[in-house]
């Protein structure tokens, strides 16, 4: 109950403040799949003994209770960061006149590097905790570890921008209902001084 309460705070306050129903679902969608994928491999691996000699890793009956849940709290929160990260350039652009796929290739050169920054401190951090003699915090840190980088590297610099060139100005579908939504800057500056600082910007490549 918990996490889907959490799921649908994500999901209003992207709402909010991105004013489109798309981006949140394929935010929570894309979420919920490097979520997946990493509970997956943690079963593989602990539960299953895919590799865990090659690994270090001890092989057991069954994962620790806590683990899906905390989990799923933890990477949640961390790919939530990383999307709206991107996703708060990729709007600026397209609030300044540009087309989606202008936008995407904008906020994808703005904040890839950074996002992969970021993700390898986690998975240095959490690899720690899976290298101690603990199986349970071993199960936790390989999980949380494998879900960074694939959330990094497969989900937010391939799936999230593919996505939403192929959206195109679908991205940005509000139902006539929902008007009433009060526009939100996300970095607190208004739209206008965020569309006049972006035309000061060289054009980026677009995506292949």
């Amino acid at each position: 109950m918990g996490a889907a309460h959490g799921v649908g705070g994500h999901f209003v306050l992207l709402l909010v403040s991105f004013r489109s129903i798309v981006v949140p679902t394929v935010a929570i969608g894309l979420n919920l799949l490097s979520t997946a994928a990493a509970f997956g491999l943690v079963v593989a691996v602990f539960q299953w003994g895919w590799g865990n000699n090659l690994l270090g890793f001890p092989q057991v009956d069954g994962i620790a209770p806590w683990i899906p849940l905390f989990l799923f709290a933890v990477l949640f929160g961390l790919s939530m960061d990383y999307h709206v990260f991107l996703l708060s350039r990729i709007k600026e652009r397209h609030d300044a006149g540009y087309g989606t796929r202008e936008a995407v290739a904008f906020g994808l050169s703005r904040t890839g590097s950074l996002i992969t920054g970021a993700a390898l401190i986690m998975v240095a951090v959490f690899a720690g905790f899976a290298l101690g003699d603990l199986a349970e915090f071993a199960q936790m840190g390989f999980g949380l570890a494998a879900a960074v980088i694939i959330d990094a590297t497969v989900v937010r610099s391939i799936l999230v921008p593919a996505v939403m060139t192929l959206l195109g100005e679908r991205n940005w579908y509000l139902p006539r209902w929902l008007q009433w939504l009060p526009r939100v800057s996300i970095e607190g500056a208004p739209a206008a001084a965020s569309a006049a600082r972006v035309e000061r910007e060289p054009e980026p490549a677009l995506l292949p």
